[in-house]
């Protein structure tokens, strides 16, 4: 009876394919640096040299994977893709990383690597405690690498390589995307990947031209809309948002991290539909109401505290808090920290769920939250009335048991992440706090610094294992944990 489960040799992971689409990758990644290239030629910075070095190494190590390798079968499996999906993170962040090691403002390796790290996953995080002091090519770069790692690097391939378009597409768009239900908008994984990626980009260019009309420069305003639509966090300034001090910016950045949060399946539905498809969302309406319930209460402690000082303190400053850590921005506009103790476990909890799925957040997501607070009342329900039929619904979508299960199982493993974090940082000798926070921030992919990585600080306090070990920690954020777990399942490599 064992040899029934004996599955054929054409299932063992087809690693030359892999290879070629990383080679594909790297030649894009190549791409992107020609902008910080650009700009250091523009603005006569020594950086452009190292630029010119590196873009030409990625192009060329990607042209070598691409040319060496050559399948005849071209299909990506379901293997395939899990495996596909963790490397190329891992890929792009070690390419990623070579400027900042040999920029006019080096880092070492382990800093380097978490900083292309926390820019790719749009965590935020960052070691450079004097980001003003670098050349606008690296601020560039550490911005594009948001920008690319708001909607996936996966994403973007599916985009624009027609190979990928075939049954393996499918489960390498899964693989990346973000929750428990994936709204697929057209007919083939590339159209999807396309009408995202063009949503995306004119939401961009907007936040562009409405950030520079206000009281920011042309380059921060292109840095700021990047790292913002991502929900990324980067900023150019060291004291972040706060060192603008216009209620003008935070207003806009309100808007667009609020729209960054929403997932982009629904709003390219409602432009096609209607607007009514918004409120009509379980998922949409319950990440307005937290937002107005935390404001409320937050503004309460504002007021508690005696911390109000105006009519900022108590409108656009507690919003644009609430929304950058709901969406895992992690834009710092003030010492928020003063708010109280109430405001921090507020702030713990916008951390840990996120917004929406299918957004460029992260988060364990609201579509989770609410299944189980949905299938919990079931339970209760139940409970009193044995006989009772019912079933857990997430906008209109039925959730079996077995996706119940998943949800559960992505939790406990999610928050157990933050906990073992937090030991690994507690036992270099961190205060417990700090290191738990640090670790909350770096799983949810979040980057908001609390204590000794708030406002005025940075993640450059942390050892080289530290480093390394909050860089896997982002990198399980953004890959929803499952997907870079299960390479470390033995039956994963079996044929």
């Amino acid at each position: 009876m064992a040899n029934l489960y004996v599955k054929p040799a054409n299932n063992a992971i087809n690693y030359k394919m892999i290879w070629r689409v990383l080679g594909q990758l790297l030649m894009v990644e190549a791409g992107f640096m020609a902008f910080p290239l650009a700009v250091c030629l523009i603005y006569k910075e020594h950086d452009a040299v190292v630029f010119v070095a590196i873009l030409l190494l990625t192009l060329l190590a990607g042209m070598g994977l691409n040319y060496f390798n050559r399948p005849q079968n071209t299909v990506l499996k379901r293997r395939d893709g899990l495996l596909l999906a963790s490397i190329a993170w891992v890929v792009f962040s070690l390419f990623g990383m070579l400027p900042y090691l040999f920029c006019s403002t080096p880092l070492d390796v382990s800093e380097g690597f978490f900083e292309a790290m926390s820019g790719f996953t749009t965590t935020g995080a960052t070691v450079i405690r004097d980001v003003e002091s670098c050349s606008k090519g690296i601020l560039l770069w550490r911005s594009i690498s948001q920008w690319i790692g708001g909607l996936g690097i996966i994403l973007f391939t599916l985009t624009f390589i027609p190979a990928l378009n075939n049954s393996g597409s499918l489960m390498l768009f899964h693989a990346e995307a973000t929750g428990i239900t994936h709204d697929k908008l057209g007919a083939r994984i590339s159209r999807t990947a396309k009408i995202l990626w063009l949503l995306y980009t004119l939401l961009t260019f907007v936040l562009i031209l409405m950030l520079w009309l206000g009281p920011m420069g042309f380059f921060d305003s292109i840095c700021h809309s990047l790292t913002a639509i991502s929900t990324g966090g980067f900023s150019t300034k060291n004291d972040g948002i706060a060192a603008y001090d216009s209620p003008y910016i935070k207003s806009v950045l309100i808007i667009f991290m609020f729209i960054g949060g929403v997932s982009f399946g629904l709003i390219i539905s409602a432009l096609k539909k209607s607007w009514r498809e918004f409120w009509e969302n379980d998922v949409f309406r319950a990440y307005v109401y937290i937002i107005l319930i935390f404001y409320v209460l937050m503004v309460m402690a504002i007021i508690r505290t005696h911390h109000y000082s105006g009519w900022q303190s108590i409108t656009t400053d507690p919003l644009f808090h609430i929304v950058s850590a709901m969406t895992s921005t992690g834009y710092s506009a003030g010492n928020w920290e003063g708010w109280g103790i109430l405001v921090l476990t507020l702030t713990f909890f916008m951390m840990y769920v996120g917004a929406c799925a299918g957004s460029t957040t992260g988060g364990a997501k609201i579509d989770r939250l609410l299944y189980m607070l949905k299938n919990f009342l079931y339970v209760v329900r139940q409970y009193v009335r044995p006989r009772l039929l019912h079933s857990v619904n997430v906008n209109g979508q039925h959730l079996d048991p077995e996706r119940g299960s998943e949800i559960v199982a992505f939790v406990f493993i999610y928050t157990m992440l933050i906990v073992v974090g937090g030991l690994v940082l507690v036992a270099e000798g961190f205060p417990i706090v700090d290191a738990f926070f640090s670790s909350f921030s770096c799983v949810s992919n979040n980057g908001l610094g609390a204590g000794v990585t708030g406002v005025t600080g940075s993640y450059d306090f942390l050892p080289a294992f530290g480093k390394w070990v909050m860089s896997l920690m982002m990198l399980a954020g953004r890959l929803e944990i499952i997907t870079l777990i299960a390479l470390f399942v033995p039956d994963f490599w079996r044929k």
